[in-house]
């Protein structure tokens, strides 16, 4: 039985039920260590940290349910739906929300009278802290397990489960059936299936005639290392997309503007925008990472002659 309790005090009355029932605040935690503890444990991309009262105190003032909105939903620009976890429950995260408005409300503990000072004794080795139990890659929520490709829409953390529209949407399995198969990310070669005529993407909303203006270049941006330079090819972008779509808010049309790391990627940004969530998976190095290296042999024979 739950009831929704009105007025200022209702966090505080929550986070007293919550950490007297300790079966659900266990399950909040694990939820936490394992999905929210990357951002909210270092205060990534501005995510209170957990037990931080005064970086939570005004995100508790709007009240439990817009706090639920927000982990299960996302919330613009960094935090995405669930944490990236897209076969997260709203149970789960729920609870995970739960755990850290605990914790963001447990008073500090009091400080106990300290007795007299004993006689010196021998150094004692000191106790090493606990391993944390937060997964080391927790932060990578742009690489999903094999077994949770394709989700039907309500499921995939991309549309709104709350939209009526996303129910009736075709399943992802059921429309990509009858294209080229391919071994990178929703196991469908798109851009054959595109110079086939498999599928044919409308360019312009009103007109189903226009066609798309596709620029034929191609990018290459070197990398350290030994690892094969990317290589970003305009026309197989410019064939689904607009310019626009990328320029300029994503990337500056400008050489030597646009800083991209892989870091900024698995966090959604720059090539992160799409891939990973509606492109395929950052995991395909080599789909970007295509052209090698021209290295000098270890030995050059010397010429000439006496």
């Amino acid at each position: 039985m739950s009831a929704r309790i009105q007025g200022g005090g209702s966090w505080l009355i929550l986070a007293a039920l919550a950490l007297a029932s300790g079966g659900a605040l266990a399950d909040g935690k694990a939820v936490f260590d394992k999905t929210c503890a990357a951002c909210h444990t270092a205060g990534l991309l501005g995510a209170p940290k957990l037990g931080d009262g005064e970086a939570w105190a005004p995100r508790i003032k709007t009240g439990v349910e817009k706090l639920y909105a927000s982990a299960i939903n996302g919330k613009p620009p960094n935090m995405p739906a669930k944490g990236g976890a897209s076969d997260l429950s709203d149970g789960d995260a729920k609870a995970a929300v739960d755990y850290m408005v605990a914790a963001a409300q447990k008073p500090p503990a009091k400080a106990e009278a300290k007795p007299s000072a004993p006689a010196p004794t021998a150094p004692v080795a000191a106790t090493p802290a606990p391993p944390t139990t937060a997964e080391v890659n927790a932060f990578n929520r742009l690489l999903k397990p094999p077994s949770k490709r394709n989700l039907p829409p309500p499921e995939d953390g991309i549309h709104d489960p709350a939209n009526d529209g996303t129910h009736i949407l075709q399943p992802p399995l059921t429309a990509f059936d009858p294209l080229p198969r391919s071994t990178a990310g929703n196991r469908v070669n798109w851009v054959q299936a595109l110079d086939g005529a498999r599928i044919g993407p409308r360019w312009d909303l009103k007109d189903p005639a226009a066609a798309p203006v596709v620029m034929d270049l191609n990018i290459v941006r070197e990398v350290k290392g030994s690892m094969p330079d990317v290589v970003y090819p305009h026309k197989q972008h410019t064939a689904w997309l607009d310019c626009s779509n990328c320029h300029p808010a994503i990337f500056v049309p400008q050489k030597g503007a646009n800083q991209i790391s892989m870091a900024a990627i698995l966090l959604g940004q720059k090539c992160g925008v799409c891939h990973g969530k509606v492109a395929f998976p950052v995991s395909e190095c080599r789909a970007c990472h295509s052209k090698k290296k021209d290295f000098l042999p270890a030995k050059t024979a010397q010429q000439g002659g006496g």
